[in-house]
């Protein structure tokens, strides 16, 4: 997806997330901590600094959301395979039994 594309597609969603909010262009920049100038470039899919799309992100409220972004991925499908081990190849049989214990044994 083209940087263009992208920034549209994020003013698009700030903007929704303010009106979800319930609050102006103007509310948000005073939360934020930004001009108005700057919010309505932010919606309008021009670039703005990664400091301020986080305190317009907080200032709507979802600050939590930029955790999804940053989430550990987890571990590697290969450390995955190393932390399993080897899978059996046969069975041993039962340890700690003689055969004849196993062989007299009846319901």
């Amino acid at each position: 997806m083209p940087v263009k594309a992208v920034l549209s597609a994020l003013g698009r969603r700030l903007r929704r997330a303010r009106l979800d909010a319930n609050l102006t262009q103007s509310d948000l920049g005073r939360l934020a901590g930004v001009s108005l100038k700057t919010v309505r470039n932010a919606e309008d899919g021009q670039n703005i600094s990664l400091e301020t799309l986080i305190s317009m992100l907080q200032g709507v409220g979802r600050g939590d959301d930029l955790e999804l972004l940053l989430a550990d991925g987890g571990p590697s499908p290969v450390e995955l395979l190393e932390r399993q081990g080897r899978a059996r190849q046969r069975a041993t049989g039962r340890r700690g039994e003689s055969k004849d214990a196993a062989e007299t044994w009846r319901w």
